[in-house]
């Protein structure tokens, strides 16, 4: 598994120790007329936007020149709350810090060695969006711009067989097959409550059209050996390993002999936590560490229409990172929740839906596209781009401002960890 963040915190909803205090910044000796050295940046905490410094400011932070910066007090070492600022290396730089642009240059993301993965939420381009090349259209060039984009497919791409779920039946054609393509999308989960909508026929041929593509389907397939192949893509030297599955029932579990989705039963759709299947996602998560730079696990689990995930999420969560997960990303809730952080690794329990009618209420109508920063397999950086979608089309928009942090506050309040606001 790689890498490690720098700050630790409780993700498993137990009470939080008080942090030691945390020493001020002291003197280094630089020239406040130059940038501050290569291996030194300047950091707010997670729930903080970054900074953009001049170098000169950056050189007076880490010349201890300046205690304090605009009411945040100026801490050696990474920030431990909203209202401080950190000087850290920046090989100790991890995703429970934003780094601060200097000069224009973003130290992680502008960085040679720097690969981005791009996640999104719950994708569902058919039923009552009218056109999926509009709704895909604003956030278009910002998905392709990352060297991987990857989703959460909500619908088959085939309607051959009867509808397993009446009106929520979401079948569309391989015509999206181009779509999600030219929409910068490297590879889609199928490991969701929708997959099965038009029974087994519909279902692989959903998995065959993708597979023939540029688009990689991972998390659903003719049997559970095939559904439980990882797709392995890989990035300016970086090789990632993506597993999906369905905790939420409804798409047939995949067993060794029929097809269907990977799955996990457990609360609060599917039983109690199945200890057996569980044990065999972590299998394939150690068997894809073994092979890959990096592991991303994308779970369909959790309750509806609610910012709090279910407690068994995080012990779920607890075994994919002992097992060597690197990124935890869920879907279904269609709202967004909050990020944990289990031994080092970043768990976000959903994003939210990207793209989806559901306009009965203002959380569904909104979420956030993850994007990552990786050197070398080892996840660098972590934001959180919060969009709504319009009205009718349902094409996501990025907020700014107000409506941007209002978004982000629903996040951060229910995270634990160095991600509490």
């Amino acid at each position: 598994m790689s890498g490690g963040l720098l700050a630790t915190g409780c993700t498993d909803g137990a009470p939080r120790q008080a942090a030691p205090p945390t020493p001020r910044a002291g003197p280094v000796h630089v020239d406040p007329e130059t940038p501050a050295p290569v291996e030194t940046v300047v950091a707010t905490h997670a729930t903080v936007p970054p900074l953009s410094l001049r170098p000169r400011t950056v050189a007076r932070l880490v010349s201890g020149e300046l205690p304090e910066w605009r009411g945040r007090r100026v801490v050696a070492g990474p920030p431990r709350s909203p209202d401080q600022i950190g000087l850290i290396r920046l090989d100790q730089v991890g995703p429970t810090v934003n780094v601060a642009r200097v000069g224009g240059r973003d130290p992680i993301r502008d960085d040679p060695r720097a690969v981005r993965l791009t996640i999104v939420g719950d994708l569902m381009l058919t039923r009552g969006v009218p056109d999926p090349v509009a709704a895909l259209a604003p956030l278009r060039q910002r998905l392709a711009r990352a060297d991987l984009t990857v989703g959460n497919l909500e619908s088959t791409l085939s309607t051959d067989g009867p509808a397993q779920q009446g009106g929520d039946s979401f079948g569309a054609s391989p015509d999206l097959v181009p779509v999600l393509a030219d929409a910068g999308f490297d590879a889609v989960s199928l490991a969701n409550n929708h997959t099965g909508d038009y029974g087994s026929a519909a279902l692989l041929a959903t998995v065959e059209a993708l597979a023939a593509s540029s688009v990689r389907p991972f998390g659903a397939g003719a049997d559970r050996r095939i559904a439980g192949r990882p797709a392995y893509l890989s990035a300016g030297g970086v090789t990632f390993a993506l597993i999906g599955f369905n905790a939420i029932g409804e798409t047939p579990r995949a067993t060794r002999t029929t097809a269907g989705a990977l799955s996990v039963r457990m609360p609060p759709r599917t039983g109690p936590l199945n200890r057996r299947d569980l044990e065999h996602v972590v299998n394939l998560v150690r068997r894809a560490d073994a092979r890959a730079d990096a592991v991303v696990v994308l779970p369909h689990w959790g309750e509806q229409y609610t910012h709090r995930p279910e407690p068994v999420q995080r012990e779920v969560a607890r075994a994919l990172v002992r097992a060597g997960a690197d990124l935890v990303v869920g879907g279904h809730p269609h709202w967004v929740q909050g990020v944990d952080e289990v031994d080092g690794v970043p768990v976000l329990h959903s994003l939210g839906n990207f793209v989806f009618d559901m306009d009965f209420a203002p959380q569904t109508m909104e979420g956030v596209v993850l994007e990552t920063t990786w050197w070398e397999g080892e996840l660098k950086g972590l934001r959180l781009q919060p969009y709504r979608m319009d009205p009718g089309t349902f094409a996501p928009r990025l907020l700014r401002g107000t409506s941007a942090a209002g978004l982000l506050a629903d996040v951060w309040a229910h995270s634990t960890g160095p991600f509490t606001g």
